[in-house]
């Protein structure tokens, strides 16, 4: 059984997910099932303010310890570091052509060394349930990765089921956030684009 390592942007994108790792596996890029040893993990260094971060870390937690679900934390909090390299890296003619490619980049490059270190077999996140996001920059971002890291990455679609992984954190009493999470999001009033 191969080992997957499960990015988790925050416990109400993880529910329904780990409901389906669960009970059927990890649903496969050609619609097939395949059951896996799967460890969900928390890296999430740029959300703002950090009372925000606390909030959605310690609601994974929570969830998981309840679940008990294979998990763990890298807990970094870098607004600063995130905030620099934003500014001095993404926009026209620059690295980065948006900073969503970044954030991406950045938390799914830490989940792959960790993968690595830890003998992971593949990679996969809960960032494609959302709607919200941009599904063709995470693909493209993964395959980078798993391109220089030698680990496969999975991308799911997932976004069928956000409305009832909504319900399910609702049901469960999770928090559940209102913006992506970075101060840009917040700044523009809308989900991090």
């Amino acid at each position: 059984m191969r080992k997957l390592l499960m990015h988790a942007c925050c416990a109400p994108c993880y529910i329904y997910i780990e409901n389906d790792l669960r009970n059927n596996g990890l649903l496969m890029e050609d619609g097939t099932y395949e059951k896996v040893d799967y460890t969900a993990l928390f890296y999430n260094p740029n959300i703002h303010p950090k009372v925000e971060y606390e909030r959605r870390k310690n609601t994974f937690d929570e969830f998981c310890k309840k679940q008990e679900c294979k998990y763990d934390i890298i807990d970094e909090y870098d607004l600063n570091g995130y905030v620099k390299y934003v500014v001095e890296n993404v926009g026209e003619n620059k690295k980065y052509n948006n900073r969503c490619k970044y954030c991406y980049y950045m938390r799914l490059k830490k989940v792959f060394e960790y993968a690595k270190e830890n003998n992971f077999d593949i990679i996969s996140t809960t960032l494609t349930i959302s709607p919200y996001q941009n599904h063709e920059i995470i693909k493209e971002v993964g395959k980078e990765l798993e391109k220089e890291f030698n680990i496969e990455f999975i991308y799911v679609d997932y976004r069928n089921h956000f409305r009832e992984g909504q319900r399910m954190a609702r049901e469960f009493g999770l928090y559940m956030q209102k913006y992506c999470g970075c101060v840009f999001s917040i700044d523009n009033g809308k989900w991090g684009y």
